[in-house]
């Protein structure tokens, strides 16, 4: 499912229009970004929770050259399921 099929599942679903469901998946997505950019944990009970963790600088290796490289330290994020989620797909 890509985004704009969602939005028109998230519309039909909450009886919304297109464009209302588009800005409120929007919105979820700025207001979920600024926040974990801030390193807060965002929690959707139920659905999972979403937190930042940092990787390490590290070693690694061109896989073309063998020669080893430098892997810069990163802030990722990172998706937890929750039971109502892991549920459904069971």
């Amino acid at each position: 499912m890509n985004k704009s099929e969602l939005v028109d599942a998230m519309a039909e679903g909450a009886n919304l229009s297109k464009a209302d469901a588009k800005r409120a998946l929007e919105s979820f997505i700025t207001v979920t970004g600024k926040a974990l950019k801030a390193k807060d944990k965002v929690a959707l009970v139920g659905f999972g929770s979403f937190s930042v963790s940092e990787r390490a600088a590290r070693k690694g290796r061109n896989p073309q050259t063998g020669k080893e490289i430098n892997i810069a330290a990163k802030n990722v994020v990172k998706f937890k399921a929750g039971s109502e989620l892991s549920n459904h797909v069971k």
